[in-house]
């Protein structure tokens, strides 16, 4: 089996650390900043993480207060149209890289589709409405009989 395929790599100390984490930068439609900017600002924060550059924003890997920190401050740049999701892999990981996967890997195609909705997530930000949900009050168990009485009887 190719080295690239292997099920199990060697990981590095990183990989097993739980307090690591690794976040995909998404870029929504209409975004006023461009993927190269993204990365550019998290070299400039100067924090220890990896960063990534993707065809979607980037992807930034480092212990937990590091990412979190560096995505707060990214996300002014554009807060409505700036977006922000787990990833379980590190950056480069071949369990997951599509350069070693050789095609797209597993999840492109769910993060494409969400990517059709962030249009309107930032519309949503940008312009917020005031909105009310109705609280669905149970059926009663004596509605409840009622409504089986009347069905049964339908049927005979």
């Amino acid at each position: 089996m190719s080295e690239n395929l292997c099920i199990s790599p060697k990981l590095g100390k990183e990989d097993w650390d739980p307090d690591v984490i690794t976040r995909m930068i998404i870029l929504g439609p209409g975004a006023r900043v461009s993927e190269s900017e993204i990365v550019g600002e998290f070299h400039m924060l100067g924090l220890p993480l990896t960063i990534k550059n993707t065809c979607y924003g980037s992807m930034i890997s480092g212990k937990k207060e590091d990412v979190y920190k560096a995505i707060k401050e990214i996300r002014k740049l554009d807060p409505a149209h700036i977006f922000t999701k787990e990833r379980g892999f590190a950056p480069g990981d071949p369990r997951r890289c599509r350069g070693h996967r050789f095609g797209p890997r597993e999840g492109f195609h769910q993060m494409e589709k969400e990517y059709t909705i962030l249009g309107y997530v930032a519309e949503a930000l940008e312009n917020p409405k005031e909105a009310t949900v109705e609280e669905k009050k149970p059926v009663s168990v004596d509605e409840f009989k009622k409504i089986m009485n009347e069905s049964l009887e339908n049927k005979e």
